[in-house]
C-alpha cells in the first residue's frame, strides 16, 4: 500500500503540464487535463478543489475558464502538493509496545519509557527527511527534468493541444463553485 493516493500522483502531474518550457504558468481546464493523461475527470476535479484551496491553483474566468498556478512554478513544492491533496500523512504511528513487556508484570519501568521510544525516533528521523527532500523539489524543477528527458516535439505538441483547447475546440471547466 502507498502512503500517498493517486490524488497525489494526479495533481503533480497535471500541475506539471500547467508550466510551459519557460516555467510560466498557463491555463487548462479539469476536463482538458484529465482527457490529455487519461484519469477520472470528476476526481480530477475534487483533486484541484484541494489545490484551489492550498492556494496552488487560482481559477480563470470565462466560458472556457479552468486553473492556473497561484504563483510561479519555482515556489510550489512537491511537498505543497502532498499536503494539499492528502494533508500532512505520518509514516508511522507509535504504538508504545515498549511499555507491554511481560517481563514488566503490567507495570513498565521508567527506563523502559523514558523518552521517545528508538524506535518511534528513528522513524520521526524518516519522515523529517523524506519531508524535506519532497519540499526541495519544485514544480519548475520537476517541469525541467521532464523537459530535458522529452524530445522538443513534445513539448510544440502539448502547446499545440492546449491551445487547440483553449481557442474553443475543447471544453471548460465546472465551475469552482459547483466542484
Amino acid at each position: 500500500m502507498s502512503l500517498y493516493s493517486a490524488g497525489v500522483e494526479y495533481g503533480i502531474h497535471c500541475l506539471l503540464y500547467l508550466v510551459d518550457d519557460r516555467g510560466d504558468s498557463r491555463e487548462s481546464s479539469v476536463r482538458d487535463l484529465a482527457q490529455l493523461q487519461g484519469v477520472p475527470q470528476e476526481y480530477l476535479a475534487k483533486v484541484f478543489t484541494k489545490l484551489a484551496r492550498a492556494k496552488l491553483v487560482v481559477a480563470t474566468e470565462g466560458v472556457r475558464g479552468g486553473f492556473r498556478l497561484a504563483r510561479p512554478s519555482d515556489e510550489i513544492t512537491v511537498l505543497d502538493i502532498v499536503n494539499a491533496i492528502d494533508g500532512p500523512k505520518k509514516i508511522f504511528d507509535c504504538r508504545e509496545i515498549r511499555e507491554r513487556c511481560s517481563l514488566f508484570e503490567g507495570t513498565a519501568p521508567g527506563w523502559a519509557t523514558e523518552g521517545t521510544c528508538a524506535i518511534h525516533a528513528v522513524m520521526l528521523g524518516a519522515q523529517k527527511r523524506m519531508e524535506e527532500a519532497l519540499a526541495q523539489q519544485t514544480i519548475l524543477d520537476l517541469a525541467r527534468r521532464f523537459g530535458r528527458k522529452a524530445p522538443a516535439e513534445f513539448g510544440q505538441q502539448v502547446n499545440e493541444w492546449m491551445s487547440e483547447r483553449r481557442e474553443g475546440k475543447g471544453a471548460g471547466d465546472i465551475p469552482v463553485s459547483q466542484l
